[in-house]
């Protein structure tokens, strides 16, 4: 398959135009012209690219990439030796942030609700990407949370007590610490998302809503799977997801 004939139908798919972002979506750097391996992850690290290498990769497809609006945009230290390796192999990166977090089937929010069992009703916070489902029946804030450990395969800090009852839950993967407030004002009894600030803590003992925080990697490892196995089932391309494991 042609890079750009790649390219173009991923950000079709995933309505790249849609979002404003911190990073460019969709080719980050440029490798060889026709693709038949392609290497997925969370992250774009060194660890994943020599991944990449070692399965004799044409892509990498990430959900993180690299550019992000207000680093250093020097290619020094770090930076340098995962460019120099992508470069040497002709590796193509390619990357989709946001508009992975919102796709309602590949994307990561849609893939947690898929493993916890839960129907999206509606969606809240900046640009919508936030989920929110009304549980089929009450559940118990220390139930959700070994749901959720079952689930992802770590335990998720919890803030709130254990018997406090949940009706309606609220999402986003990653780091939507801050849309705590905005998931409360959409009627959340728990909210989960990948991480929490100090601040979080506070709101959630004021406010009386769970808060579960999974682990940024953990609740974004599915997104970039699914449309790895979308590939692999429409193209024919050979699309391995490679874990590269981070406790944050």
């Amino acid at each position: 398959m042609r890079r750009e004939e790649l390219t173009d139908y991923l950000n079709g798919m995933l309505a790249v135009e849609r979002f404003r972002d911190y990073c460019p979506n969709g080719l980050q750097v440029e490798g060889r012209e026709e693709i038949r391996r392609v290497v997925c992850g969370v992250t774009a690290n060194l660890a994943l690219i020599e991944a990449a290498i070692e399965r004799g990769a044409d892509a990498l497809l990430v959900h993180h990439g690299w550019f992000w609006k207000g680093e250093d945009g020097r290619i020094t230290g770090f930076r340098k030796e995962r460019l120099k390796r992508l470069l040497a192999h002709d590796i193509n990166l390619i990357a989709y942030h946001l508009p992975l977090d919102a796709h309602p089937e590949v994307g990561n929010n849609a893939q947690l609700a898929l493993r916890f069992g839960w129907t999206i009703d509606g969606h809240f916070g900046a640009q919508e990407l936030g989920c929110r489902a009304v549980l089929p029946a009450p559940s118990f804030a220390a139930d959700l949370a070994a749901q959720v450990a079952r689930a992802l395969g770590r335990a998720p800090l919890m803030i709130g007590e254990a018997a406090q009852e949940v009706r309606t839950v609220a999402w986003c993967s990653g780091g939507a610490q801050d849309w705590f407030e905005a998931a409360i004002a959409a009627g959340a009894d728990l909210f989960l998302s990948g991480e929490i600030s100090e601040h979080s803590v506070h709101l959630a003992r004021e406010s009386g809503v769970a808060y579960l925080a999974a682990g940024h990697h953990a609740t974004e490892r599915y997104g970039v799977m699914a449309l790895g196995r979308h590939l692999a089932e429409r193209f024919g391309l050979e699309c391995e997801f490679v874990e590269i494991d981070n406790p944050v």
